[in-house]
């Protein structure tokens, strides 16, 4: 009884707990009263009703001095524990009644023997009977004790089993506080790497925008010459049909002037000129196929084998070398890119100036 005695201390009034008792989040059990008064003295300048304060504020456990942190109702927000209250109740209760088994007047009679009082212990049947019963009853082969030595043997076995049920409550307490602490820290952590995986798939993201443009730029680039390359050209087709336009204007003219002398004057210098002009030898003609642009064609089946591979790291050792050899393939990929590699197909078109030998950027002269 002693030691249950010492686990329902409370250690500010050093006093039995007085009902209610509130346990803090430290698991440690006081007296509201007392919860209240340590609580004042920490918090002199907040407002109180009644005495008590009723708004949130903080204190510190006198037993371990961790920091008690509470809401707008105050103490009366702190949970009560209704183990140790009841505890309280059957340890009152079992002290009140021991002057009273010591009186022989309230010693309970054998239901066998009404005259004769228990007063002796079957340890064979484990029950409480009376000598009559162990001399002529049905105990009479049974091993008997006093029932006093008993009864202190139960008692303190009895004692340090609710003495251990306290200690286990609040051992059991402070491991719902470590699990608690392990949800908040497992959230945490995941809110970290959740942030993590989409910042390096950001980064991915502007890797594959950047390349895109570049690519995308590359086409447009000789689209451009190449359109400029075929306007050029077409200028050229477009002036000597319109210097033929006029020779054939001033053929007809010459045709319908009377004068022979001077007819013959035009004509030779006409059919000159319609002898230049039907040579189109100097005009060059576009090769077969020079509008395609198959070259730019691209193949990305590695590279989504690649992605389709990815995932978190095994472990440390392994994500530096995946992150050495996805480096080095990176390194090698705009290598390639630079070289004009990546592309499938026929080598990128490397456009020529046009005062170049025709056969050079894709032309030919006309026979």
């Amino acid at each position: 009884m002693d030691n249950l005695e010492k686990q329902l201390i409370c250690p500010i009034c050093l006093e039995i707990f007085t009902k209610p008792v509130v346990i803090l989040p430290c698991q440690h059990n006081l007296c509201r009263k007392c919860a209240n008064d340590i609580f004042q003295a920490s918090n002199p300048y907040l407002p109180t009703r009644g005495g008590t304060v009723t708004s949130g504020g903080r204190f510190r456990c006198p037993s371990c001095r961790h920091e008690v942190l509470l809401d707008r109702h105050g103490v009366y927000g702190l949970q009560r524990n209704l183990l140790v209250e009841n505890i309280i109740d059957m340890y009152k209760q079992e002290s009140s009644s021991r002057p009273t088994l010591e009186r022989k007047a309230d010693q309970p009679m054998c239901e066998v023997h009404q005259d004769e009082k228990i007063n002796i212990y079957c340890l064979t049947c484990a029950v409480p009977t009376c000598s009559m019963c162990k001399v002529f009853g049905s105990h009479k082969d049974c091993e008997v004790s006093p029932l006093k030595s008993v009864y202190q043997l139960q008692k303190t076995e009895l004692t340090d089993g609710i003495a251990m049920m306290v200690g286990n409550n609040d051992r059991i307490q402070g491991i719902i506080s470590q699990l608690q602490e392990t949800c908040r820290a497992i959230e945490v952590n995941s809110r970290k790497q959740k942030s993590q995986v989409c910042e390096k798939f950001d980064h991915l993201y502007a890797i594959l925008e950047d390349r895109k443009q570049e690519m995308s730029g590359r086409v447009t680039a000789e689209q451009e010459e190449k359109l400029g390359y075929i306007r050029g050209l077409k200028r050229k087709y477009e002036d000597h049909i319109e210097c033929m336009t006029k020779i054939v204007e001033s053929g007809i003219q010459t045709m319908q002037d009377p004068e022979l002398a001077v007819f013959l004057q035009s004509a030779k210098c006409l059919l000159q000129k319609i002898d230049e002009a039907s040579s189109t030898s100097h005009l060059e003609k576009v090769e077969r196929g020079y509008e395609n642009m198959d070259h730019f064609a691209v193949n990305f089946k590695k590279e989504g084998r690649a992605l389709h591979a990815i995932d978190f790291a095994r472990d440390e050792v392994e994500e530096q070398e995946d992150g050495g050899v996805v480096e080095a393939r990176v390194e090698d990929h705009r290598e390639h890119a630079a070289l004009g590699e990546a592309v499938v197909g026929s080598p990128p078109f490397q456009p020529t100036p046009i005062s170049q030998p025709q056969v050079e950027h894709g032309v030919h002269n006309t026979t």
